[in-house]
Order: C-alpha cells, then structure tokens, then sequence
C-alpha cells in the first residue's frame, strides 16, 4: 500500500510540474509581445489599410500589440507623442514639420505614409447634381482646424479654383474636429469637409448631400503618416521596423482586394455601420486613388506640401526633407 502511495504522488508531483511548464510556455509567449501606444487623428474608413494590419493580424505576426487612441485633431496627437504618452502618432506630416521648426532638440520623424490625397467630401446644405467649387463664393464652409492638413488643403483648392480664401469664403475654424458634423446638422455652414464613413452618414440622414471630394481636386500630397520621437526611433529600430513592415503588409492587402473584401476585414472597427455602406465609402476612396502603395513619402510630395503651408500663410520657413522625413525603414521592408 504505501509503494502504491508512493508512486500516485510521484505522478501527482509530474503531472504538476507538466501543468506548469505549459502554463509558464503560455504566459512566455504572452510576454513576447510588445504593446506599442499608436494615437489616431480621428477615426475613418480613410485608414482601412491600418485596420486591415490589425484585424488580419499582420501586428501580431511581428509580434506587436497595437493599442489606440483616437487623438481628434494632429495637435492633440503631437502633443501625446512629445510627453511620452504615446509611443507612436498618426496625423498629417505637418505637426513634424511645425515641430522641426520650433528648434526641439527631439524633435519627431515621419517615418512610414499611409495616405496621398486628402481624405475627406464636401457635403452641401443642397442637392448641387452640377457643384463647381467657384459656387462656393460668398458660403460658409466648415473646414477643420487652421493649420491643419484639411483646413490648408481646401485653402489650396480653393484657390486653385480661382478663389481667395480669405476674401471670397468663409472658413469657419471655430468648431473642433470632431464636432463638425453635428454642428453642420444643427444648421451651421452652407458647407462642410467630412471624413468617411461620416460624411455618407450624414448624407443618409438627410441633413446634406456629398458634391466633390476635396481629394480628388487637390490631387497628391502626404495627407496621413506614421510618426515618432527621434530618440524613439532610436532606441527602438528593430521596432519601428517591425510596425512599418505590418503597415506595408497592410497596404498590399487592400489593393489585392475588394472595397467588399476590406468593409469586412475592417468591420469591427466601425460596428454603428453597415458593411455594405463601408464598401461604398471605401470604393470612393479607391476611385480617387487616396493609398499610398508603399510607406515611403516621397520628396517631391513632401515639397508641395510645404508649398500648401506656406500658401496658407502657416509656414514661415521650410524644414528640410532628410531631417523631417526618416525612410530607412520603409526602405528595407520594401527591399526585402
């Protein structure tokens, strides 16, 4: 009786030290992924090629895990990745050139783009079927924050048009970012500058119509990319690599696949809207060409940009390219 005894709790012991090992494997494979605080400008469909990194797991497969925060507005995410609370922004190139030229010793590099042209639809207070910009003379027009990528955008266009933005409109920027389409349907504006999937939200409800898309008109400039501290970048390359390489991933995905294919993979990222209006909104955005094929942000784009700032009147001295812009990382992973 006691041999038997014995030997039960020799199997016990085992078997418990078995049970413990996979717990500890498991508990190991956890820790091997890295969380990376990524901030958002705002939340859009605009983005599909980030959301398909995430939701076809091409993070994880660099074992990377991505927690967001949707910043609303460059400024605010700027000012999330200079103190430390997130480890990587978002938003349009601008917010690293304003920085350069503030002489930050850390100052941030864009180092991967996501999008070319500018993201978001003119709505109407009326059903233009035959809109020219040079109708929107003597209107309102909501256009997001001065110094922003989207507010300098319509400035460009609007001239571009033969319109003087500061004498022939008037360009609200009173109203946050996020609060633009609310206030457009309270009865502010004649008109207003929306992202997808809100813009055609908007439109279904009733309270105005899409005319142009303010992307398509302004033609390419480096609207959204990826950016960090350059001490960041620094110490943790290997990571930066990692992140652009999920991000290019990402963006081969949605040009392999349908506006149907990619309102799926992104669903869960919009969960108050349909599929088949995400596949709508996502045609749009096909149609205009808004993604860049790879993360590299070209010089040429990079000058008209600065180009647009300055006429703008918000950019008093150009900030170099090489200092500005870091694409060694989009580089490699485009080389390998």
């Amino acid at each position: 009786m006691k041999r038997i005894i014995i030997v039960l709790l020799v199997l016990i012991i085992v078997l418990s030290i078995g049970i413990t090992s996979i717990v500890l494997k498991k508990g190991n494979d956890t820790n091997d992924m890295q969380k990376i605080r990524l901030n958002e400008v705002t939340r859009s469909v605009f983005y599909a090629p980030q959301y398909v990194a995430i939701s076809k797991g091409f993070f994880e497969e660099e074992k990377l895990e991505i927690e967001i925060t949707t910043g609303q507005g460059a400024d605010k995410v700027m000012t999330a990745v200079l103190a430390g609370q997130s480890d990587i922004g978002f938003a349009g190139p601008e917010a690293s050139i304003y920085v350069y030229n503030e002489g930050k010793e850390d100052y941030t590099q864009v180092f991967a783009q996501l999008t070319k042209k500018d993201g978001s639809f003119l709505v109407s207070r009326t059903n233009e079927t035959d809109f020219k910009w040079t109708d929107l003379k003597g209107r309102t027009i909501i256009p997001g924050r001065k110094g922003g990528v989207p507010y300098m955008t319509v400035e460009y266009v609007l001239r571009k048009n033969g319109l003087d933005p500061q004498k022939d409109v008037i360009l609200d920027d009173s109203i946050k970012f996020d609060l633009m389409a609310g206030a457009f349907s309270g009865g502010t504006a004649d008109y207003v500058t929306l992202f997808e999937p809100t813009a055609t939200m908007t439109q279904n409800a009733g309270k105005g119509y899409i005319v142009a898309s303010v992307g398509e008109e302004a033609g390419e400039i480096p609207y959204t990319a990826y950016f960090a501290k350059k001490s960041y970048i620094e110490q943790n390359e290997e990571t930066i690599l990692k992140f652009t390489k999920a991000i290019y991933k990402g963006q081969n995905w949605v040009k392999e696949h349908t506006a149907t294919e990619i309102a799926e993979a992104i669903k869960d990222f919009f969960p108050d809207t349909q599929v088949d209006l995400l596949a709508n909104v996502i045609q749009s955005y096909i149609d205009i060409d808004a993604w860049n094929s790879n993360p590299i942000l070209k010089e040429e784009s990079y000058n008209l940009l600065q180009t647009v700032m300055e006429e703008a009147g918000e950019l008093k001295q150009k900030a170099p390219y090489d200092k500005v812009i870091n694409n060694k990382y989009a580089q490699e992973v485009i080389d390998k």
